[in-house]
């Protein structure tokens, strides 16, 4: 076991001189793009402007006038006829949920 430990360690040891490396070639990185972990510096995001009322209502026309015209384009949906059940299919199915029934209470007794 002592050989599998040791041969873990020095693996940790080179993963580990390894993430300095690529850590401190981030940084450089982060440096030469003016960011990084030391924000203290930089510049905040440019934040937008909240849009008026009355640009929010036009954008809001607009797309409602788009959304009616694409579904005038395709029409109105006609219902689908309702699917009849045949009186056998419908003796069937009530016998299928008594045996269910009966045996879920079956269960729960014991």
């Amino acid at each position: 076991m002592t050989k599998d430990t040791s041969l873990l360690q020095a693996a940790l040891i080179g993963y580990q001189a390894e993430l300095t490396r690529i850590q401190q070639a981030m940084a450089d990185i982060r440096r030469q793009l003016g960011t990084g972990a030391g924000t203290e510096g930089a510049q905040p995001a440019h934040k937008r402007k909240p849009l008026s009322k009355t640009a929010l209502k036009h954008i809001r026309d607009a797309q409602k006038k788009r959304w009616a015209a694409f579904h005038a384009k395709e029409g109105p949906k006609a219902a689908k006829p309702k699917r009849k059940m045949s009186a056998a299919t419908k003796k069937k199915l009530a016998a299928n949920l008594a045996k269910a029934r009966a045996a879920k209470a079956v269960k729960a007794a014991a």
